[in-house]
C-alpha cells in the first residue's frame, strides 16, 4: 500500500508545473547587466581561419627523391625538409672547379710572361707585335676565369638547392611526392604551414565598407568558440561582379586552428547607444520574447520586450528595463513571474 501511494505521490508531482517546486526551493540562475552600447546594424558573413605563411615546396633540380619529413614535424626556418640524390651535381661541382683551376692557371701563366715581355721591350729585344698579343691572351684568359667562377657557382647552387629547406618556422602538413620518384623541375614535393601566424579571411558587401577600419574589432564566431578579433588590413578592391571586397583579421593561434570556418558580424550603418542586454537572456514564448529580470527578495519578473540592433552577444531591447537592471542568462527557461530564484553568478558580482 505504501509503494502505491509514493508511486501516485511521484506521478502527481511529475504533472506539475515548474513553478509549483518553487515552494520547495528557489531555481539557480546566472543573471548578467543591462547596459548602454554602441551597436550598429550588422549583416553576417562567412571567413575562414588560414595561415600567412602556407607554402607548397617543389623541387628546383631534375633529380630523385631520396627523403622527405614526416607529416607533422615541426621545423624552423633553414631546416631541410626534404633531400635530393645529388650525386651528378657533385660531379659538376668537382668539374667546375677544376676549370676554374685552370683557367687561373692560365691568367697566372700570362702574367708572369707579359711582364717578361714588357721587361725585353724596354731592351727593344721583344716585338711589340708579341707583346701586345700577350696582353689580349692575358684579357681573354682573366674573362674565361671569370666564366668559369660563375658555371661553379651554379654548380655550387644545384648543390645547394639539393635539401629542399623550410622557408620559415612551421609544420608539415602533407606530403605531396614519396621517396624514391624522380622529380621534374617545380614539382611540389611537401606541403609547410605555420600555425602560429593566424588571419581570418572573409569577402564582405560593399555595403559595409563605409563602416569598418583597420583595428576595428568585429565579432567572430562558429559552432565551438567565438571572440573578438582585430581587422588587419582591408584589401581595397571590390569586385564589380560580385560586389564583395576582401577583409583579413589577426587570430590567436591558441583560439583557432587553420582551415576553421567562421562567420564575422560586419556593420552596415553607424553606431548608435541603446539599452542592450545579452542575447541569452531573451526567453521566446508563445505570448512573445520577455526576459526575467531580478525583482526584491531574490525574486524574478517577467518582463515582456521587443528587440532592435543586434550585434555580437548583445541585442538592443524596448520594455520595462533600465541601465543597471540584473537580468537573468542561464536558468530562464523554467521561470514564471514572481519566482524565487538563487543567483549563483553574477556579472555584477
Amino acid at each position: 500500500m505504501t509503494t502505491r501511494i509514493t508511486v501516485l505521490f511521484l506521478a502527481t508531482m511529475a504533472l506539475l508545473p515548474l513553478n509549483a517546486f518553487s515552494q520547495w526551493g528557489a531555481a539557480s540562475v546566472v543573471t548578467d547587466t543591462a547596459s548602454m552600447r554602441l551597436l550598429s546594424p550588422s549583416v553576417e558573413v562567412p571567413g575562414t581561419v588560414v595561415s600567412r605563411f602556407d607554402s607548397r615546396l617543389a623541387s628546383e633540380l631534375d633529380a630523385k627523391l631520396i627523403w622527405i619529413a614526416e607529416v607533422g614535424t615541426e621545423v624552423k626556418e633553414g631546416d631541410t625538409v626534404a633531400k635530393l640524390e645529388d650525386f651528378t651535381f657533385k660531379i659538376r661541382e668537382m668539374e667546375a672547379q677544376s676549370r676554374v683551376d685552370r683557367e687561373q692557371a692560365s691568367v697566372e701563366f700570362l702574367k708572369t710572361e707579359l711582364q717578361r715581355l714588357e721587361r725585353l721591350s724596354e731592351q727593344n729585344l721583344s716585338a711589340k707585335r708579341q707583346l701586345d698579343q700577350t696582353r689580349a691572351d692575358l684579357a681573354i684568359a682573366k674573362s674565361d676565369h671569370q666564366i668559369a667562377q660563375a658555371q661553379l657557382g651554379y654548380a655550387q647552387i644545384s648543390m645547394h638547392v639539393t635539401h629542399i629547406r623550410a622557408p620559415f618556422n612551421g609544420v608539415v602538413t602533407e606530403r605531396l611526392r614519396n621517396i624514391g620518384e624522380r622529380l621534374n623541375t617545380s614539382d611540389e614535393v611537401l606541403r609547410l604551414v605555420d600555425p602560429r601566424s593566424l588571419e581570418v579571411v572573409a569577402r564582405a558587401p560593399l555595403s559595409t565598407a563605409n563602416f569598418i577600419a583597420r583595428g576595428d574589432i568585429l565579432h567572430v564566431s562558429n559552432e565551438y568558440r567565438s571572440g573578438a578579433i582585430p581587422i588587419r588590413t582591408i584589401v581595397p578592391f571590390g569586385n564589380p561582379q560580385s560586389h564583395m571586397f576582401e577583409v583579413r583579421l589577426d587570430a590567436d593561434p591558441d583560439v583557432w586552428t587553420v582551415g576553421e570556418s567562421v562567420r564575422l558580424s560586419m556593420p552596415t550603418a553607424g553606431a548608435k547607444e541603446v539599452l542592450a542586454v545579452p542575447r541569452d537572456a531573451l526567453v521566446l514564448r508563445r505570448d512573445g520574447v520577455a526576459v526575467f529580470k531580478i525583482a526584491e527578495e531574490s525574486k524574478v519578473a517577467k518582463v515582456n520586450v521587443s528587440v532592435g540592433l543586434g550585434a555580437g552577444t548583445h541585442i538592443e531591447v524596448f520594455g520595462e528595463l533600465k541601465t543597471g537592471d540584473q537580468v537573468v542568462v542561464r536558468g530562464a527557461e523554467g521561470l514564471s513571474d514572481g519566482m524565487a530564484v538563487n543567483i549563483v553568478s553574477s556579472a555584477t558580482q
